[in-house]
């Protein structure tokens, strides 16, 4: 039977409303003969609330004790989540990163996957359960629990499937793919539909903040496709995989203060984007400090704050909808 992961982002599983759109997802998945395993994050803003709290109690707080705090907020929506899907009737069991045989190194609040054991997820599997684990964390070779940094939901998910051999990885947030720009600085928008792992990389390392920059890296190691979609429709999502659609810009992102990358295919080949990007520059009377430019990447460093409008008119001149 086909196996597929699905990850949830602190925003799809904020509240108890939204643990059930959740749910009604995963079913729906459940019910077309796959099994199912979920990672999720913790609910809304909990880590961070977590870690203000701590820092109230101390200046510098231990480092493992932290991961195991910040491990707490996961461990609740997995269980809630359960609870959830056994009253609506669907066999459940939330694991902890640990009890999934989540394996890593010992580098605290950032720590890499080593090995992952899955014969408990099989075992689960195979008695046609939903199986849901908590993201972001494992344990280490001493036992202590450990948290894989800002992010590490994703490669959680994406590190599963690779073990699991999934035929797919749906990452769910509340924006329903990956675009030209950020829908919430820019209005008129493109959605893309496909777009390549070197190139969503590079977006992830600019600063986009739909996928981290590591489960992104994986899945391309491990050719397993993504989908990045949204909780709240049924709108078709963005396949990360290893097609190619064209050359030429794809997206744009803003990272920081005052450094705007444009990402595409083709990028160190193409001397008419980069003579529209250094004119617009010039127009708006912007001083540009270092231009980096790689095959997928006009990176513009400038020399004050880039107002959001800037990214607009960049937007405006290079994408084409």
């Amino acid at each position: 039977m086909e196996t597929i992961v699905l990850k949830f982002g602190g925003s799809s599983v904020a509240d108890n409303e939204k643990l059930n759109i959740v749910a009604n997802k995963i079913i729906k998945k459940y019910d077309s003969n796959k099994n199912i395993v979920v990672v999720v994050s913790a609910q809304g803003k909990m880590t961070d609330n977590l870690i203000k709290e701590a820092e109230n109690l101390s200046s510098k707080p231990n480092k493992r004790e932290m991961d195991s705090l910040l491990s707490i907020g996961e461990q609740i929506t997995a269980s809630k989540l359960a609870i959830l899907l056994n009253e609506l009737g669907y066999s459940a069991i939330s694991l902890t990163g640990w009890q999934a045989g989540i394996l890593t190194n010992e580098e605290p609040q950032n720590s890499k996957i080593t090995y992952i054991n899955t014969e408990k997820i099989k075992d689960e599997l195979a008695k046609r359960k939903i199986v849901i684990i908590t993201g972001f964390q494992g344990i280490d070779c001493n036992n202590n629990i450990t948290t894989l940094g800002r992010g590490g939901s994703d490669t959680t998910a994406v590190a599963l499937a690779v073990e699991l051999k999934a035929s797919k990885c749906y990452i769910y947030s509340d924006v329903d793919g990956i675009y030209s720009a950020d829908p919430k600085m820019i209005e008129h928008t493109k959605k893309l539909e496909n777009i390549s792992y070197e190139e969503m990389q590079v977006l992830s390392e600019e600063g986009a903040k739909v996928l981290h920059d590591r489960c992104v890296e994986i899945s391309e190691k491990y050719n397993i496709p993504i989908i990045a979609c949204s909780t709240f429709n049924e709108k078709k999502g963005t396949n990360i995989n290893y097609i190619l659609e064209e050359t030429g810009v794809k997206s744009i992102v803003k990272k920081d203060v005052s450094k705007i990358s444009i990402v595409g295919y083709g990028m160190d080949s193409d001397e008419e984007i980069l003579e529209k990007i250094i004119g617009i520059a010039n127009k708006n009377n912007l001083k540009i400090a270092n231009i980096d430019i790689t095959k997928t990447r006009i990176s513009v460093i400038f020399k004050e704050l880039v107002r959001d409008d800037i990214v607009k008119k960049y937007h405006d001149i290079l994408i084409k909808l």
